[in-house]
């Protein structure tokens, strides 16, 4: 009978009463989006950015705006700090921060070109190979980067 009752109430509630009960009780997390980005030469692009802890080297990427596919907001994180454009991309994995409620969405991609930074927060930009990555790169990437060339990049499928 009370959970009837329950129901009926919460049935009747107007709907944005309703939305803003489910934000409430439900988990929030920031989703993100992140690129391991191989050149015709077989190099990673790595961005050095002055906000990041350790020595600043990691995958490009960024936060995704409300409304924004995740390769859409990739393109514009590497617009916006390099003011590169990629040619493709194809997605090649999810995973989760439990620590910081983070989803981060990893593409895998070739692009072409040099790279400029454009943005404050980016120092350098800079491709690399696999056997020269730089010292503190982060070993979650630095496995994420591995098994992207172990895998090939394969964008005709």
């Amino acid at each position: 009978m009370l959970r009837h009752l329950a129901e009926s109430l919460w049935l009747s509630a107007p709907r944005f009463l309703r939305r803003w009960g489910v934000r409430l009780i439900n988990a929030r997390f920031t989703v993100t989006a992140a690129g391991i980005i191989l050149d015709s030469e077989d190099r990673v692009l790595l961005l050095k950015h002055r906000f990041r802890s350790g020595s600043g080297w990691g995958i490009p990427g960024g936060f995704i705006e409300a409304d924004e596919q995740p390769e859409d907001g990739l393109r514009r994180e590497l617009q916006e700090e390099v003011g590169f454009e990629l040619q493709a991309l194809k997605l090649y994995k999810a995973r989760t921060f439990e620590g910081t409620r983070q989803i981060e969405i990893i593409f895998s991609g070739r692009a072409q070109g040099a790279v400029t930074p454009q943005s404050q927060e980016i120092k350098k930009a800079e491709w690399f190979t696999l056997d020269a990555l730089p010292e503190g790169l982060p070993s979650d990437q630095r496995l994420l980067i591995k098994d992207v060339f172990n895998r090939g990049v394969k964008l005709e499928d």
